[in-house]
């Protein structure tokens, strides 16, 4: 059950909880055990929902989740968003890191419900009207003391959108569409689940929205630069940054900026620093496989990349590393070292065409020149039918036939080898050719005379033969 929370108080929340009741298919019911004012009185049920209205502002409640008469799996505030910018559809988690003007408790930071933020989000972004912008907000404002996970959902940033029927329409079905979902992205064993901390940037965080709305990973609290300036020294309030990690069921954080005090303090206290490229990169890929592939290849920051061959919970356990063990994680997998001067061939011919030859057979694999281009180690999958080092091969071999005449692996299967018959202008010198047309329409495979004799392309060509070692390849 999910509860919503309506203020009276704030315009915008009872216009939009005007239209959760257009929308939804609700069974009025009475609670007469406490206060209208305190989400008494006539209240709100429908198919995994509970909806209460308040007197008070939502950043001024203390706790409502009492008020339901449900084990609620998460409160959705919904609320007015003010400022100046515009058609703007957002949603955050609450807490100060800092001093507490706008309600709750200083330095103290609620239950986030990261997945449900996610979830929000994207469910604005399909239902918002023409003109409206999305993302989310930086951690803010109260309420702090709340006894499940929250987040707001807000409809911004004037007196106009706040009257926007079409808009507020928009949030109440957004709200409506979490239906059956939790607090957290992950539904299932793995733990913890794909979240992170954000800290740094503005208060709109563009990068943290970009996670949320562009990759497979959720946000929790985010500290942008003002709320951590308010905070203050990293090292002095080890507490509350801890507190951002525990209360948004989070064990990585993504700094937006250069805050190296900030990073120490997060490692110190036993949590992982990660790059945006990192949380793009790694995907839905299960985490205990990406620990051990970092391990064996390296880090996804230094250049690791995840292949089309997909390892699923069958295969590496949906859980945590220490719980699946390094064994296990470790025999999903075979690790070998790419073919490098054969690659190297092949991506001189053709970089996309070879760069796809690795991606389509690989788990993982390492590369350089920020990404870009293949090298190192790869790993494959080393479960039955799975593609591996022969197919990569294989693919190789393809791309170098757009270059050559024949290619082909040596019988003794330790080499490709690879040849080309082309015009060699020395010869064609030596037979008295004048540098010029005739050398191009001998390139070109036609016949030319020279003081009354013909000279055939076969006569001015040289075969090259380039042998690119690999290591030995069958198909067991």
């Amino acid at each position: 059950m999910i509860a919503i929370v309506v203020s009276r108080a704030d315009s915008a929340s009872a216009h939009i909880g005007e239209r959760l009741l257009e929308v939804g298919d609700w069974e009025t019911r009475e609670d007469g055990s406490r206060p209208d004012a305190d989400g008494g009185g006539t209240y709100y049920r429908t198919d995994g929902f509970e909806l209460r209205e308040f007197d008070d502002l939502h950043i001024r409640l203390s706790d409502p989740t009492a008020a339901f008469d449900c084990d609620p799996e998460f409160l959705a505030f919904v609320s007015r968003h003010s400022g100046e910018t515009g058609e703007l559809l957002t949603a955050h988690v609450t807490g100060n890191f800092g001093g507490a003007e706008y309600g709750g408790d200083p330095e103290s930071l609620a239950r986030a419900a990261p997945g449900a933020e996610k979830r929000v989000v994207g469910a604005l972004a399909r239902h918002a009207p023409d003109g409206y912008e999305v993302g989310i907000e930086c951690t803010h404002h109260g309420p702090t003391d709340v006894a499940v996970p929250s987040l707001f959902v807000e409809l911004g940033s004037d007196e106009p959108q706040w009257e926007d029927p079409e808009a507020a329409r928009a949030v109440a079905r957004a709200v409506l569409d979490l239906r059956e979902t939790g607090a957290d992205l992950s539904g299932g064993s793995e733990a913890p689940p794909r979240h992170v901390v954000g800290f740094g940037g503005g208060h709109y965080a563009p990068r943290f929205t970009r996670i949320v709305r562009e990759t497979e990973w959720a946000v929790g609290h985010v500290g942008a630069d003002w709320a951590l300036a308010d905070l203050g020294a990293p090292d002095a309030n080890r507490d509350v940054i801890e507190a951002a990690f525990e209360r948004s069921r989070a064990e990585r954080a993504v700094i937006d900026g250069d805050r190296p005090d900030l990073a120490a303090v997060v490692e110190e206290l036993g949590y992982r620093v990660v790059s945006e490229t990192w949380v793009r990169e790694v995907g839905d890929a299960p985490l205990p496989l990406v620990e051990h592939l970092e391990a064996e290849i390296g880090p996804v920051d230094e250049g690791l990349r995840f292949g089309a061959v997909a390892l699923d919970g069958d295969v590496i356990g949906d859980s945590d590393p220490a719980d699946v063990g390094a064994e296990a994680v470790g025999d999903a997998v075979r690790v070998r070292d790419l073919p490098a001067d054969l690659l190297a061939r092949a991506q001189g011919l053709d970089a996309d065409a070879a760069r796809e030859a690795v991606e389509s057979v690989a788990v993982a694999f390492d590369t350089e020149q920020g990404g870009t281009r293949a090298a190192g180690r790869v790993a494959f999958a080393a479960i039955p039918e799975a593609p591996g080092y022969a197919d990569l091969v294989e693919g190789l071999v393809e791309v170098l036939e757009t270059g050559y005449d024949a290619v082909e692996v040596a019988p003794d299967r330790n080499a490709v080898v690879a040849s080309e018959t082309a015009f060699d202008p020395a010869l064609a010198a030596d037979r008295g050719v004048p540098e010029g047309p005739a050398f191009g329409r001998l390139a070109d495979g036609e016949p030319v005379d020279v003081d009354g004799e013909t000279v055939e392309p076969g006569d001015v060509s040289r075969t090259r033969t380039d042998r690119f070692p690999i290591d030995a390849v069958s198909r067991d």
